[in-house]
């Protein structure tokens, strides 16, 4: 389907962002659509994170305009804001989860701050969420420490998905992770994606997952962002995008 006639469920128009006199966004466009995987790639200290982070409110920017679902989220009343954070759920890196808190509080803890459900209700879906990303029963009652790295990213996804969301942010989901447990990983989130009708914005460094998951790629480099398919970005003039695409690390990954 051409990009025309998809519907855009996060607009960027000249954002910058600035973090110590250093311009990490220099007036960035960019449009996600409903249904795509959206890698967002780049070099440490880039701004992939602090791009995600504008988007979801935590952090504004110095300039430009933002629109998830059509909403300008930068110049909202609260409460507005509120309604529309229900839409979406996040995935922090390492999970994010609270250290004090079962996994079963934790997935709950959207639930508690955006509805009025009752406890049971709650632990019904918590444990309905665990099931989703295929995590044992008991996992509920465990702690985040009790976890292995693998165990809190996908308890991490459960809460993200806790209000059943159209969109999903994912902040380094893989990192961390050995080889096999991030191609679990990969597999669930692409699972998921399909079968829940997910859209997803996911900042990763891991060139195995942008092969296994994504649908285009937005590298940022020097502040400015180049958006295109693996493919496309391969043949790209940029040094950068070069050598992470076509280096030999990057024929490894994505050969077929």
């Amino acid at each position: 389907m051409n990009s025309e006639n998809r519907e855009t469920v996060i607009r960027l128009r000249g954002v910058v962002n600035r973090i110590g006199g250093r311009t990490i966004s220099d007036h960035v466009d960019l449009d996600v659509y409903r249904g795509e995987v959206l890698g967002v790639v780049g070099g440490s200290g880039a701004g992939k994170s602090v791009l995600l982070r504008s988007i979801v409110g935590l952090r504004r920017p110095q300039a430009g305009s933002i629109e998830v679902f059509g909403e300008d989220v930068l110049n909202m009343e609260e409460r507005t804001l509120r309604a529309l954070q229900v839409r979406w759920g996040i995935l922090f890196q390492d999970g994010a989860l609270f250290s004090s808190q079962t996994v079963a509080e934790n997935i709950q803890v959207p639930l508690r701050e955006y509805t009025a459900m009752s406890q049971s209700l709650m632990n019904e879906i918590a444990a309905m969420k665990l099931s989703m990303v295929g995590l044992p029963e008991d996992t509920a009652h465990k702690h985040p420490s009790e976890l292995s790295g693998g165990m809190r990213k996908r308890a991490g996804l459960a809460r993200a998905l806790a209000l059943d969301p159209e969109l999903v942010f994912l902040d380094e989901p893989t990192s961390g992770l050995d080889p096999i447990s991030a191609s679990q990983f990969d597999d669930l989130v692409k699972g998921l994606q399909k079968s829940l009708n997910l859209t997803v914005f996911m900042v990763t460094h891991d060139l195995d997952t942008l092969k296994a998951t994504t649908d285009r790629i937005a590298v940022l480099v020097d502040g400015k962002l180049t958006v295109g398919t693996i493919d496309s970005l391969r043949n790209d003039k940029d040094p950068w995008i070069q050598e992470y695409f076509s280096g030999p690390r990057g024929r490894a990954a994505l050969s077929s």
